[in-house]
């Protein structure tokens, strides 16, 4: 069982600038205690010979390779556009007069 007492949730509630009821005292002193039940719990079985892992499934890369491929020249990638000047695109302006 967890040193977790409702003096303690109300001594860090304090240090934490945290105002609880009496109820929520009750309610955290029985949550914390369990996440520290918990914690010990896995304690007990993590040795050293056990491999820390961040994920139960080993995950690797699946992207492919990057791979140059053929690209528009300038001139077809112009040809839709609405507007532009031989080298860009244009658009118009849309945050006022100001810019």
């Amino acid at each position: 069982m967890s040193e977790i007492t409702p003096e303690t949730i109300a001594h860090l509630a304090n240090l934490a600038r945290i105002a609880l009821t009496p109820d929520e005292i009750e309610k955290l002193t029985g949550e914390l205690g369990a996440i520290v039940d918990s914690v010990a719990k896995v304690s007990e079985v993590a040795t050293p010979d056990v491999v820390a892992t961040s994920h139960p499934i080993r995950l690797v890369n699946v992207f492919r390779d990057d791979v140059p491929g053929e690209t528009l020249t300038t001139a077809q990638a112009l040809a839709g556009a609405p507007e532009h000047d031989g080298s860009r695109f244009q658009v118009s302006a849309i945050l006022g007069e100001e810019q």
